[in-house]
């Protein structure tokens, strides 16, 4: 047998555990929803103040161009979110959801703006509208539907943690019978 495959098939009950608290991490998003929503909530926090700041990165990059102004600010508005979403974790999770909101909505509409400023100067321009405009149409989908969007994620969560816990366990119990 080979060496990794050994040193895999002897620890099989890691796969068991993997599957097992993935399972019940699904049945939990399932059961209390608002659990896994806070976890979103905290992960999606971290994606926004990251993102703000590699598009600040960006925007300094780009400094006396048309655009940077632009990109400047959304990406302090992704900075200010992002920090804000972290900083209050105790916060509802239908509150933080508004802040994604504007985020999104004002982000959409700053494209929208920095396309039309540039449409002179580069081609496909409206690939940024388009983006723009999917923004906006997210934020607004959230301001009026922010909990059937929070539970269905959650469902989502749940469903995929299941399967894959699933297929984790049936990997240890195969990797159990070829074990030395």
């Amino acid at each position: 047998m080979d060496t990794m495959l050994e040193m895999i098939a002897r620890n099989w009950w890691v796969f068991l555990l993997r599957g097992v608290a993935a399972i019940l991490f699904g049945l939990a998003a399932f059961f209390w929803p608002e659990l896994s929503i806070t976890v979103l909530v905290l992960m999606f926090g971290a994606f926004i103040l990251v993102d703000g700041v590699f598009g600040l990165i960006e925007a300094l990059g780009q400094r006396g161009s048309d655009r940077w102004a632009y990109l400047a600010l959304e990406a302090a508005l992704g900075i200010i979110v992002g920090v804000l979403t972290l900083l209050m974790p105790g916060v509802t999770a239908v509150v933080l959801l508004a802040f994604v909101a504007a985020w999104s909505i004002l982000g959409g509409g700053l494209r929208i703006a920095a396309a039309i400023k540039l449409r002179n100067h580069i081609e496909g321009e409206w690939v940024l509208i388009v983006s723009g405009v999917l923004s906006i149409l997210f934020g607004l989908a959230i301001l009026f539907l922010p909990h059937a969007g929070l539970v269905s994620i959650a469902w989502i969560i749940g469903f995929w943690a299941i399967v894959v816990g699933t297929l984790f366990v049936l990997s240890g119990f195969r990797l159990r019978k070829i074990a030395p």
